[in-house]
């Protein structure tokens, strides 16, 4: 494979179908509602410019053991999703060590493409979903990404994110052959065909097992409609996105809302009312996802100064307390794991 240039984008984006019913996780009564949190633990760059391999500052991963100890304080592991530059990095490697040695959080593999070897793709914005990649070149830069994470920690990963959700018809494939048992590549209700890549529009937020052998577990990013009209909301989300400000008018007069569990460009009250509204549903597993930059201000949008680092911090402080109120638990990755395959008889 070794010199041939990958530039050609994909011809047909991946669109995922919905889950099969029968291949949902029947959690055990004592399983309650529970919350996970993923960090995509990564590089700093510019996210309105060109991506660029020449971009692997980890600056931002200094705030991690703070970070760390506030979740721990409130009971809440983290799930470090770390790619290329970060697991090639000794001084983040050993930040990580650290906070995986106290024994509550994990260590779990995320990956960038265009940062990550071999390099025989061009950087464009297509190949920048790795699932747009030829099976081979995906499966090595999972590879790279799976052995390095295994020398650095001792442990081999369970956990996988595509960073940009940039899965494809071979991802999931891939990861099973290799013994991953989580992946939450899917945003779930998103649809990221205008960039060349995924569809996850018809994906709700449950999760589901994705092979025969109930070994590996997709599990969406959570995504909630809020609104009068959530009932139809899938329906009603797509059509109004085709007509200009058709999705502003729904948000404003309540009728319809579509809400990420994530601290970056979600409104709190927003995400208050969309945590109610999932518990309600029956919801019985939370999703949440944020990215390491957003510790540090000026590195990502959502966190540009110190005033957008508190806004963060406030947004936490009234979801944890929410989810408490709401009778929510935290759970950790390897319990999660556990709880799953007790469901499988």
């Amino acid at each position: 494979m070794a010199g041939r240039l990958t530039t050609e984008p994909a011809r047909t984006c991946y669109r995922v179908p919905p889950r099969n019913p029968a291949d949902g996780i029947d959690w055990a009564s004592d399983f309650g509602v529970r919350a996970i949190i993923f960090v995509d633990t990564e590089e700093e760059f510019d996210w309105f410019a060109p991506l660029s391999r020449n971009h692997r500052s980890t600056a931002a991963t200094s705030a991690l053991p703070a970070a760390h100890r506030w979740f721990a304080d409130h009971h809440y592991p983290l799930t470090f999703l770390v790619d290329h530059p970060i697991i090639s990095d000794a001084r983040t490697v050993a930040i990580l060590r650290e906070i995986v040695a106290a024994g509550l959080s994990t260590i779990g593999a995320q990956l960038h493409p265009w940062v990550t070897p071999p390099f025989d793709e061009a950087v464009t914005p297509a190949n920048s979903f790795a699932g747009n990649l030829p099976r081979d070149l995906e499966a090595a830069k999972i590879d790279t990404m799976t052995a390095l994470i295994e020398a650095a920690f001792g442990i081999r990963p369970r956990a996988y994110r595509a960073g940009r959700y940039g899965i494809g018809p071979n991802t999931l494939s891939l990861l099973a052959e290799r013994g991953y048992r989580i992946d939450s590549s899917m945003r779930a209700r998103y649809d990221y065909r205008r960039d060349d890549g995924p569809d996850f529009a018809a994906i709700d937020a449950a999760p589901f097992w994705v092979d025969r052998t109930r070994q590996l577990i997709e599990l969406p990013l959570t995504t909630i409609f809020t609104g009068k009209l959530q009932a139809i909301g899938p329906r009603l989300y797509r059509a109004a996105g085709l007509m200009p400000g058709g999705l502003g008018v729904l948000a404003r007069t309540r009728l319809l809302s579509r809400v990420a569990l994530t601290p970056e460009g979600m409104p709190v009250a927003d995400v208050l009312e969309a945590l109610r509204t999932a518990v309600g549903q029956g919801v019985r597993l939370l999703n949440f996802s944020f990215h390491s930059p957003s510790l540090v201000p000026g590195c990502t949008p959502y966190v540009r100064d110190a005033r957008d680092l508190a806004a963060f911090w406030q947004w936490w402080d009234a979801v944890l307390a929410e989810l408490h109120r709401l009778n929510v638990m935290p759970i950790g990755l390897d319990a999660l794991i556990a709880a799953a395959d007790a469901t499988r008889g």
